[in-house]
């Protein structure tokens, strides 16, 4: 399957340079974004199994999430995470989990939450891209465009990401990831899970003390 989370015409040139200079802290918090919509895209390809597998796991709650991460990566391989990946995301019929907002939010996919997303996707400027099959409520397409507005690849107002997390993400996002941890099929995506739920408590935590 192709990725999920590079689907979607973002404005702005994301190679040569950026809308914005982001600082060291917002760097890292979009690293983290681009991460989690690469893993809920797509099933991680053996270059990405080696570098989670060396990843350092680090103090506090993200760096033990980052460790169990690091240990689920070293435990399984290429052909193993494709079969978790398609148990839970695609599977015959429908996956074990729904990465949609409007489906956490409403119990109905393609709701009033992907109406939503799309009404600030055209404010951002971002385009469907033709081939996509995905609604853009998608999480993984959700984390990559915190991550553009965390990276300043967006020419965004002051404020911008704080709505866009309370509009789009913190209202289910850590409840997919909490189910994502005691996914039946889940054996490497539980540790994703993990990782998932402690980044966007944090993001939630750091967000309300600059409200």
């Amino acid at each position: 399957m192709g990725s999920v989370a590079s689907v979607m015409a973002l404005p702005g040139d994301e190679v040569s340079g950026l809308v914005g200079v982001p600082d060291e802290i917002d760097v890292l918090r979009a690293q983290q974004y681009d991460l989690l919509a690469a893993l809920l895209g797509r099933a991680p390809d053996a270059a990405l199994l080696t570098a989670l597998a060396a990843l350092e796991g680090g103090d506090g709650v993200l760096g033990g999430q980052a460790a169990a991460l690091r240990r689920a990566a070293v435990e399984t391989n290429v052909a193993a995470v494709e079969r978790e990946y398609f148990a839970l995301f695609i599977g015959v019929g429908r996956g074990e989990l729904l990465p949609y907002a409007s489906y956490y939010l409403t119990g109905f996919l393609n709701e009033r939450p992907l109406a939503r997303v799309r009404e600030d996707f055209a404010a951002l400027g971002i385009e469907r891209d033709e081939s996509m099959c995905e609604p853009e409520d998608h999480l993984a397409i959700l984390l990559e465009v915190m991550a553009g507005l965390a990276a300043g690849r967006f020419d965004a107002e002051p404020g911008l990401q704080a709505r866009f997390f309370a509009r789009h993400i913190e209202p289910w996002a850590g409840r997919f990831f909490a189910d994502l941890e005691t996914a039946q099929a889940g054996r490497f995506y539980r540790a994703v899970g993990g990782l998932g739920r402690a980044f966007i408590e944090i993001e939630a935590e750091a967000f309300a003390m600059e409200g």
